[in-house]
């Protein structure tokens, strides 16, 4: 860990004698406007939750645990209350109110923030698609899920779209291995370059994309992000000192009219770039990629 003071953002009240006992190794900040904070929350490494509020706690502790480290004050300790929180919610450290009180509460805190990086680092190692450095499904689940969780309680609309690309298996073919992954490379800066900081473009296949449009204002606003990476895939890439061209089929699942879960959405999103016939590359598909649908491109 770093010489700066951890940062904890805490929506449990802590008494002053708390604060002072944690001393210069914590900055604590209170958490204004309960769980819909959440949406604005600060970079911190620990959020302190209030258990007593159930139903809020959970909501909060479901949008922040994938990311952040998660401690409880639950009003009572006990084993059954520890399994839940810790194996169902994925908190790092339960706590009893006694528990703020007593001076090993630091090194309880610290231990917790260095278990969540810990996993945060080989999730990261393991989420990641090494050929375009994007997020892989599961990383782009997860941040689905935490989206969800907080459209609960502000409810407003999201969108994810699915970009299946032909063209792939045609330039392994053509130009090899090395080739069709400076292609996938190519395609991911673009994707990336069409959509905002806050949106996540994720690898979920050899031949297809994902891009989650975290806050839209309206159900068109993901047809018309989706219509424009569509356009912007269909300019030839430069590879190997050769220009080629790819054709893309576009699918969406829409929050909240196509589903509630971060899978529904994902499969509707596919499914409707599978069925769909794709757009561009006249004259260069090669018909094996165009003959199926939804097949692999690159199998």
């Amino acid at each position: 860990m770093s010489d700066r003071p951890l940062q904890i953002v805490s929506f449990a009240p802590l008494p002053e004698p708390v604060r002072k006992a944690l001393g210069g190794s914590f900055d604590v900040r209170d958490a204004e406007g309960g769980s819909a904070a959440l949406a604005a929350l600060p970079p911190c490494d620990l959020v302190l939750l209030d258990g007593r509020l159930e139903e809020e706690a959970l909501a909060a502790a479901a949008a922040v645990a994938v990311d952040t480290a998660v401690a409880v004050v639950v009003p009572e300790l006990d084993a059954e209350t520890v399994v839940r929180w810790i194996d169902r919610q994925h908190v790092e450290e339960v706590l009893a109110p006694s528990d703020l009180l007593v001076p090993t509460l630091a090194l309880r805190l610290q231990a917790a923030i260095e278990r969540k990086r810990t996993e945060r680092e080989a999730r990261k190692a393991f989420a990641t698609d090494l050929e375009t450095g994007l997020p892989h499904q599961q990383q782009l689940i997860e941040h689905m899920s935490q989206l969800l969780a907080l459209r609960e309680r502000e409810p407003a609309p999201m969108a994810v779209l699915a970009l299946r690309v032909e063209g792939l298996a045609s330039t392994q073919a053509r130009l090899g291995r090395e080739a069709a992954n400076v292609l996938r490379r190519k395609i991911a800066v673009r994707l990336r370059a069409g959509v905002r900081a806050s949106d996540v473009v994720a690898s979920i296949g050899d031949d297809s994309f994902a891009v989650l449009l975290g806050s839209i204002l309206s159900p068109a606003d993901g047809e018309r992000v989706g219509a424009k990476l569509l356009k912007s895939l269909l300019d030839p890439f430069k590879v190997a000192g050769q220009d080629l061209a790819v054709a893309v089929a576009l699918g969406i699942g829409q929050f909240p009219q196509d589903g509630a879960q971060p899978e529904v959405l994902l499969r509707r999103a596919v499914s409707g770039a599978a069925a769909t016939p794709a757009q561009g590359r006249s004259g260069y598909a090669n018909f094996g990629e165009n003959a199926a649908p939804g097949a692999a491109n690159d199998e």
